[in-house]
This record gives structure tokens, C-alpha cells and sequence, in this order.
């Protein structure tokens, strides 16, 4: 369970492990918090319950979200993100365009999801896991992480960057499931360009990417890729000289 002010906010079905990482990077997906100063205190004790983690706002912050703070108390099963027309439209209210700037060659897209494939180690076991890989703007990995949850391995890769205070050099998001709108969703609120996965994203993921400015693509093992949005941020051959 993650809760915030000693209430209770979510119940999380998850793959347990990075529990601090994955609850800022739910809260900061959900509008809750901006940036780490908008934390006070996070605690959690492996120990005492690794089941349960509290997260603690500044009486500044807190004031700021009131409409979102009531939306406590739901349960986020591995399969099913957020859902809701009222919780929908608040999320919207806080999710910003994405900046250009970023572009990658072709090429390289499969030279990332070979490496997602490589550093996933759940997966090859069990074949019930997912993976988010991120990348910064020299295709460096700043961030990997593996969950039941494709939901969760999102929140904990960019809970990660989030809480180090470096999530602003992340440009490029990998997934090994589909683009769903929520998963368009978290990479906004944590101010991603560019979205690259192993299967089709949904029609809601196309329409929320196309309205944020972002790129939506998937890529198959035959080196074929399917770009749905953001296309200018793609370098085809031609251009890379």
C-alpha cells in the first residue's frame, strides 16, 4: 500500500523491490509531486512492513492538489492503470507538451531494444514481466527496471532518475509491452519526448502522444518500425550524413 499524508492512496499489485522509487514515480505520474522538494519525508522499512510506504508532502504542495488528493483509496492491479473520465480530465489538466529537440537515426531505435532485451532478467524465466528502459540524449542508460506491472516498471525507472534529481536527462522511453494512454500518460508528467515499444500502441496512446507533441512508435524484429506521431524526431537514412 502507498500512502500519502498517513492516509491511504493506492493499493499496488507489484513484483516487490524499488518500493521508494516506484511510489514517487506513481505519485509524480498522478500530479501529486512536481520535484523531490515537494517530498518531506518517504518512509518505508523492509523490515517492519515491505508491504506499506508512506509518503509525506510540504504543507505548500499539499494546498496546491486538494481535488487530487481525493482520489484515494484505489486499488492498481498489474494489468489496469489509471482509469476514470474525472480522473482523466485532472491528469490532463497538468501535462505539458513535449519539448523538440531530440532525434534519433533509425538504426539505432533497434540498438535500443536489443539492449532492453539484454537487461531484462525476469522475463527470460518467468515470460510474465515487463520492462522501461531509459535513455538519455547520448543513448546512454540512465535507468532500467522490471515489473509484473508494466505500469509499475514505468513508475520505478523514472522513480529512479526522479528521486537522484536527474530525470531531466532522460529523452528516450523503451517499453517491451504496448502504449497505453497511461503509460503516455507518466511518460509526459516526467516530460519524455519520445516513446518506443515492442507492440502496437492503443488509439487513445496516438491520440494523447499526438496532442502532447510526442513521438509513438513501435519497432518489430525485422527491422521493421511503425511511427504513429513525432515523426521529425526520427532521422531516416537519408538524413544521416
Amino acid at each position: 500500500m502507498i500512502r500519502v499524508d498517513d492516509k491511504p492512496y493506492s493499493v499496488v499489485m507489484r513484483t516487490p523491490g524499488e518500493e521508494e522509487a516506484h511510489a514517487v514515480g506513481l505519485c509524480l505520474g498522478e500530479g501529486i509531486i512536481d520535484s523531490p522538494e515537494d517530498i518531506t519525508t518517504i518512509g518505508y522499512d523492509r523490515d517492519i512492513d515491505p508491504n506499506l510506504i508512506d509518503i509525506w508532502l510540504t504543507d505548500q504542495r499539499r494546498r496546491m492538489i486538494p481535488n487530487l488528493l481525493k482520489r484515494r483509496t484505489y486499488v492498481s492491479q498489474t494489468s489496469c492503470g489509471i482509469c476514470g473520465k474525472k480522473m482523466m480530465e485532472d491528469l490532463n489538466q497538468v501535462l505539458k507538451p513535449a519539448d523538440n529537440g531530440f532525434k534519433i537515426e533509425v538504426g539505432k531505435i533497434f540498438e535500443c531494444l536489443k539492449k532492453l532485451s539484454e537487461k531484462q532478467s525476469i522475463y527470460p524465466r518467468t515470460r510474465g514481466s515487463h520492462a522501461a528502459l531509459l535513455f538519455d540524449d547520448q543513448l546512454e542508460v540512465v535507468s532500467f527496471s522490471e515489473d509484473v506491472g508494466r505500469h509499475n516498471a514505468l513508475d520505478k525507472a523514472i522513480g529512479n532518475l526522479f528521486m537522484k534529481k536527474t530525470l531531466n536527462t532522460a529523452r528516450l522511453l523503451v517499453l517491451s509491452s504496448r502504449i497505453s494512454y497511461e503509460l503516455v500518460q507518466k511518460a509526459a508528467r516526467a516530460r519524455l519526448p519520445m516513446i518506443v515499444s515492442k507492440s502496437r500502441p492503443t488509439a487513445l496512446a496516438v491520440d494523447m502522444g499526438k496532442s502532447l507533441n510526442m513521438t509513438l512508435a513501435c519497432a518489430f524484429e525485422s527491422k521493421n518500425l511503425i511511427i504513429f506521431s513525432g515523426e521529425a524526431r526520427i532521422k531516416r537514412e537519408a538524413e544521416q550524413n
